[in-house]
């Protein structure tokens, strides 16, 4: 059911009624748009010619480029990374050529000064083919009948297209692309664009000709060759492909119904139809790091983002599955069609197509509970966004390095609440349409947030940037202080702006201008908004009625409660929405946080759950979140072990409701459940759950078919948090056979869920061993800082000299940023904060500065978080054991 509240008063956002600080970002013109190249020379078209070697991993190429000039010049600058250019002419006439690798330039000094007006530029270049997963790279990889092969992969966001070609190599540049390449014979070759042709090349290469693309960013250009073979289908009247490794490829039949529901969806959603001549979606094989990639008409996948199989793979990964699609193919309108025009509006691309991804999602699959389960979403963009260190969804980037930082919980997650705040604000329909006007206007060009809030304001007539500018062009969460009063039998809510920040010495002034929706069981729902300097009064029938503020959790605020609200709240907790009692139990958790609230309010409202019967996953899945946090905070403390005991009694009803067995006609929901609820205590040290465990994967030794998919994952990785070293080496000996991602993740998590420091120290080097692909590498190191319960011991292992070279050698250039703080962030020590700012990478880049800052105040606010944690758990814990 979708819950829509009746709105009883409904205040237009006028001019008038808002305030707030003044913000300044323009529609976008490509003359002032940010960027590093010099804007006088633009492309218009590039031709190129791609020789590939697979066998010595070297490419060499040539393209012809039309560029207009709109001044005279004597030089052109673009962008190249580790290529070599060995020739280059402009209009026949040779050009000086000059390389700067640090820089990832190359200039091009030219005889005579270039005139205004239209070009040709000719480059001759060679490069490499490296396996790490950026730029054009190979992909060894083990296909189904157990042979080694070789795939040849793109990824280009953020500025790796110069890997593969000299070119215009950011946003706003955009030009039509034709590809020719000369690839392996027996390849099958994907790109953008449908084959024009296919001719021999000699020995046991081909040349493959590709159409023309529409007018795009290079970053989205694809170029995909390899042993693949597709299930194929419509969504409309546009073929869709689903390519996987051949052997593989039925396993795409799920993604190939998703995104044949999605497309006609998106069409008449946008109001503008998908414009390439065909889609095609491509599994990757173990190392892909970008997760999925939303190439304009050839999507990449890594294999267990796209692929599902029915006999092996869980529930979850058929979620997953649903929502990738459903957010790379949102791509193709929001970020292919129309592009942020700089990497500081990234959030136009990715919030949006979060959100949208929930939204179709939802549209196909409604018991699946979409919306309040994007609980989880807003609560991962607040454990950001509460911080110091945390940014505008519309930042300030200056170059790639800091770029690659922008791909996080701010951009993908808040930017999805800004979406979804906006869009109940101004009602679905309006917005559609302001969506529709948004695209037709801008289709093919860039962007930015001025231009998408002056379409939604053309059409709503609403004062949209005013609001959405509050939220985009500063930092932090708003706080809404609800106090209530009682005067001739009404309540009257005085709502007041404050913002949260947790472990901010020197917070911001709020200066926000929020929709504000508030309700309660039984009674219709007002909306204001509610400005910086202006408090909002709320007047309801009764004294003694539950409302509450954010109703529905449309809302991208945080709310705290006076006493006799919460009271009332506490009352009818059972009587709320889910979504809502997500987001109360969500809110007063980080209250306590930010040392606002005691833990106490928290407790006492997860500790009448199973009196209440409460069932609903989003509930669940906040609680049992916020009851690991709680554990990790525990650590070393004399009060986990009670600790434990409160979580296992929680969460004991949740599992005698579910069983351990799936039911036949079960809810998808409860499929999904399960298995949270079984690895939760299973963490908790439940030994009839640890003993049941253990029983179901001696028998899954013996048998595969006798486990369910969906119980893979926990029975292993509760195997692996309490293995001994013979359950150890099984385990790693399973991952090691593993013959597909979606395995060989679910055994590495096993192996990294141990907190025995010498099994800890084995699951490190298995890391960056071979065994998991480069892709991933980076990734699985942080899963052991997070899950082995030992997180100082993999940072000081990881950052040793030796091994921490070895491991960067596995990583593509936009992941060695984050490396040490992924893992460092998860530590409650100062002296790893002091150790991760004295290590050389830090001042690598400024990317990597920011992440490494980030690092340190998480470890400082989880230092303090944990130790107000223990000391308010111990007096609470004993009250409940009388």
């Amino acid at each position: 059911m979708n819950f829509r509240p009746a709105i009883a008063t409904l205040l237009l956002a006028g001019t008038a009624l808002l305030s707030g600080p003044a913000f300044g970002e323009s529609p976008f013109d490509f003359a002032h748009a940010p960027g590093q190249l010099p804007k006088i020379v633009v492309p218009s078209a590039y031709r190129i010619d791609l020789v590939t070697d697979m066998k010595r991993l070297t490419l060499r190429g040539h393209e012809s480029i039309d560029v207009d000039a709109s001044a005279p010049t004597d030089s052109i600058t673009l962008n190249q990374a580790g290529l070599t250019l060995t020739s280059a002419t402009l209009d026949g006439v040779a050009a000086k050529i000059t390389q700067d690798d640090k820089a990832q330039t190359a200039t091009l000094t030219l005889k005579r000064p270039l005139a205004v007006g239209h070009h040709t530029l000719a480059i001759t270049y060679h490069g490499p083919i490296p396996a790490t997963p950026n730029g054009i790279y190979y992909d060894d990889y083990r296909a189904p009948d157990g042979k080694q092969q070789r795939m040849l992969v793109t990824q280009f966001e953020v500025a790796d297209a110069r890997r593969m070609f000299p070119g215009w190599d950011e946003p706003s540049f955009k030009a039509t692309f034709q590809l020719t390449a000369t690839l392996p014979k027996a390849s099958v070759a994907i790109s953008n664009m449908p084959i024009v042709s296919t001719s021999p090349a000699g020995g046991q290469s081909k040349r493959v000709v590709f159409g023309t693309t529409p007018r795009m960013s290079t970053y989205l250009l694809a170029l995909v060759a390899g042993d693949v073979s597709a299930v194929s289908g419509k969504g409309g009247d546009t073929p869709i492909n689903v390519y996987a490794p051949t052997g593989e490829q039925q396993n795409g039949s799920y993604a190939l119904t998703a995104a044949s529901q999605i497309l006609p969806y998106y069409n008449e959603y946008f109001g503008v139809a998908y414009p390439l001549p065909k889609m095609d979606l491509i599994a990757i094989p173990g190392n892909y790091e970008a997760g999925a990639m939303e190439n304009w008409g050839a999507i990449t996948f890594i294999d267990d983002d796209l692929l599902f199989d029915p006999k092996t793979s869980a529930p979850t990964t058929q979620e997953i599955v649903y929502i990738v699609v459903a957010h790379e193919m949102a791509h193709q309108w929001s970020g292919d069609l129309v592009t942020m025009g700089w990497w500081d509006n990234i959030w136009l691309n990715e919030g949006f197509a979060t959100w949208m991804e929930a939204k179709a999602t939802d549209h196909f699959n409604p018991t699946w509970q979409m919306w309040p389960r994007q609980h989880t979403d807003r609560e991962q963009a607040m454990a950001q966004d509460a911080h110091p260190t945390t940014h505008p969804v519309q930042q300030v980037i200056h170059d790639v390095s800091e770029a690659n930082t922008a791909f996080d919980r701010i951009s993908y997650q808040k930017g999805e609440q800004v979406i979804r705040m906006i869009e109940d604000w101004l009602g679905p329909d309006t917005f559609r349409d302001g969506m529709r006007t948004y695209m037709k206007t801008h289709a093919y060009g860039n962007t930015t947030s001025a231009d998408l809030w002056a379409a939604l304001a053309q059409t709503s007539h609403q004062d949209v940037a005013t609001v959405a500018r509050s939220f985009t062009e500063q930092p932090g969460i708003p706080l809404v202080t609800v106090a209530r009063r009682c005067e001739a039998g009404k309540t009257t809510l005085s709502l007041t702006e404050g913002r949260f920040a947790i472990s901010d010495p020197h917070p911001l002034p709020a200066r926000w201008n929020i929709p504000v929706t508030v309700g309660g069981p039984g009674i219709a729902a007002q909306r204001t908004i509610l400005t910086p300097d202006h408090a909002a009064t709320l007047t309801f029938d009764g004294c003694d009625a539950a409302l509450k503020a954010n109703l529905g959790e449309n809302g991208y605020y945080r709310t705290q409660y006076d006493t006799a609200s919460l009271a009332a709240l506490k009352t009818a907790f059972a009587k709320l929405g889910a979504a809502d009692r997500a987001n109360l139990l969500g809110d007063q958790f980080a209250l306590f946080q930010a040392g606002l609230a005691p833990l106490s309010a928290w407790l006492d409202l997860v500790a009448a759950l199973p009196a209440t019967h409460e069932d609903n996953i989003a509930v669940w899945s906040d609680t049992i979140a916020h009851l690991k946090e709680l554990d990790a905070m525990e650590r070393g403390s004399p009060s986990r072990p009670a600790f434990r005991a409160f979580a296992r009694a929680l969460l004991g009803p949740q599992l005698a409701r579910l069983g351990w067995t799936p039911r036949p006609g079960e809810s998808f929901l409860d499929s999904l459940l399960r298995p949270s609820v079984i690895a939760t205590l299973g963490q908790f040290d439940d030994a009839a759950v640890v003993a049941e465990a253990q029983s179901r994967f001696a028998a899954y030794r013996k048998d595969p078919a006798s486990l369910p998919p969906s119980l893979v994952a926990p029975v292993t990785w509760i195997v692996g948090r309490h293995a001994d070293a013979a359950t150890y080496a099984t385990l790693a000996q399973m991952l090691r056979a593993a013959g597909n991602t979606e395995d060989k993740l679910r055994y590495f998590d096993a192996l990294a869920a141990s907190s025995d420091p010498a099994l800890i120290r084995q699951t490190v080097q298995i890391a960056y061993s071979g065994v998991i692909p480069n892709g991933r590498v980076a990734r699985a190191l942080a899963v052991i800082a997070a899950r082995g319960d030992d997180p100082d011991l993999v940072f000081k292992l990881v950052q040793a000299p030796e091994t921490q070279k070895q491991i960067r050698s596995h990583l593509a250039p936009w992941s060695q940023s984050a490396l040490l703080p992924a893992i460092a962030g998860h530590s409650v020590n100062p002296a790893i904060a002091k150790a991760l700012m004295a290590d050389p990478s830090v001042t690598e880049s400024t990317g990597a500065t920011i992440e490494a800052k980030k690092a340190v105040d998480l470890i400082a606010a989880n230092a303090d978080i944990a130790g107000r944690a223990q000391a308010a758990l111990t007096p609470w814990l004993a009250a409940l054991s009388h």
